[in-house]
Formats: structure tokens, sequence, C-alpha cells
């Protein structure tokens, strides 16, 4: 059954050419969640498209189909949001290589696109962008299913400030041995995560490298492209 979606609020993440003239496109729709769209003719010069179809911009779109790749029948930018640039750039398309990655096709996740819509506003503010990153984090692993028990450990008890815990991804925080010497978290810089407070340098850091550690674990060692190219540069 051919169904056919007007008015869509969506963001574009991913294209790829198809054929001489069309491309796939990869976009991330709030109320239908991600899907392939076939673009036709988006690659000739005079294509009404090309200068439509950009990253990071709030786009307006309808399209059409039964299969696995619907057909992209109409895009429309919506505007109002400056174009990414340098660093923000870089953490743009490692937002965009998450929810490839991660988030299954066709499955809507309302609150999720909310939360990237934020982070690009953030980015493209040239703001601090840590809170709004790991909010974003936090919102994709609970929406593809493993949220973060951050206020207890594994045993149920009260995180508490000043102990040391290990993390592990599939079970949560367990309180550290005063000879432990594997790398901890602070309990304050689990409490903080869970309230979104990144004041503390310490729970800036801290909680970075946990979300780091969490998505290498989900991602199952694939390494993100654009964290490679974020590394080259400041080797650079």
């Amino acid at each position: 059954m051919k169904q056919r979606f007007d008015n869509q609020r969506a963001y574009l993440l991913h294209t790829y050419p198809y054929s001489e003239t069309s491309l796939i496109a990869d976009v991330f729709s709030r109320e239908h969640g991600r899907i392939p769209m076939l673009a036709k003719g988006a690659r000739r010069p005079r294509s009404a498209l090309r200068g439509v179809l950009i990253g990071f911009q709030p786009l307006e779109l309808g399209w059409f189909g039964g299969g696995d790749v619907k057909t992209l029948a109409k895009a429309e930018w919506v505007g109002g949001v400056p174009l990414l640039r340098g660093r923000c750039l870089l953490l743009g398309y490692y937002l965009n290589e998450l929810l490839i990655r991660l988030l299954p096709r066709e499955d809507a996740h309302a609150i999720l696109f909310d939360a990237y819509e934020e982070a690009l506003a953030t980015l493209a503010a040239g703001t601090a962008d840590a809170p709004e990153l790991r909010r974003f984090e936090k919102a994709l692993l609970r929406e593809i299913g493993y949220g973060l028990t951050l206020d207890k450990d594994v045993r149920g008890q009260a995180i508490r400030p000043e102990a040391h815990y290990l993390f592990y991804p599939e079970r949560g925080p367990i309180e550290a041995t005063a000879d432990e010497s594997a790398p901890t978290l602070a309990g304050k810089t689990l409490l903080d995560l869970a309230a979104d407070d990144y004041r503390d340098p310490r729970t800036l850091a801290e909680s970075k490298g946990l979300m780091r550690q969490l998505m290498a674990h989900h991602l199952n060692g694939q390494t993100l492209q654009s964290r490679r190219v974020f590394i080259e540069l400041q080797e650079f």
C-alpha cells in the first residue's frame, strides 16, 4: 500500500548518489523516525532540491511509497538556523552518525528529535556544547532502550557524592574498592549527569569520558568517522 505524508518536520542526515541524477537521502523526521528516500533528479544542476537538501537545517518534507525506500515528493527549507561551522560542524556530524548507526529505520522518537533540534540550535549559536551533547546522548540511549540509572548503584543503593564508582554499560555503577586500578567516576559526576549540571570541570570531563565509553559499547567497537576526523585535526 502506497502511503503519502506531507508537511513533515525533518532533518537531512546523509546523502549518497543513486544513478547519474538522483540521490538517496537519509532523513530524520519527528513523526516517522529515520527514513531513506529517493530524491529523483536531485543531482541535476538545475534541480530545485539542490539548494534545499542541506544538513543541520530544518526542513518540511513530503513523501510517498510503501517499500523500504520512500520517494521524496516535496522539500522546503524552513530556515531560521545559522549554518554550523568549524568544531561545531564536526560535532553536528557526530550527532548524525550516532542516529544513522544506532536508530532503527521508521521508528518514531519525537523526544529524541526535539533533543537533536536543541543540540543543533546550541551548536549553531556557538555556545558551550557539552550540556546539549550530553542531553542528546542520554536521550538517544534512553530511546533505543538503554536508559541510564545514575542516582543508584546496581544494588539499588543511593549514589554517594564522595564515593567513586566503576560503570558497567549493561549493569550500571558499582562502588569501587580502595585498591581499584581501573578508571573510576566520582559519585558527584553521576549525580550531576543525572541532573544535567555540568558546572563542575570534573563533571564535564568525566561525563564526556563515560558517554564515550557507552557509545563505543553500543556501537560494538565501530569507529565513528566524525571522531576520527576530529582526532586527526587535533593532531594536525
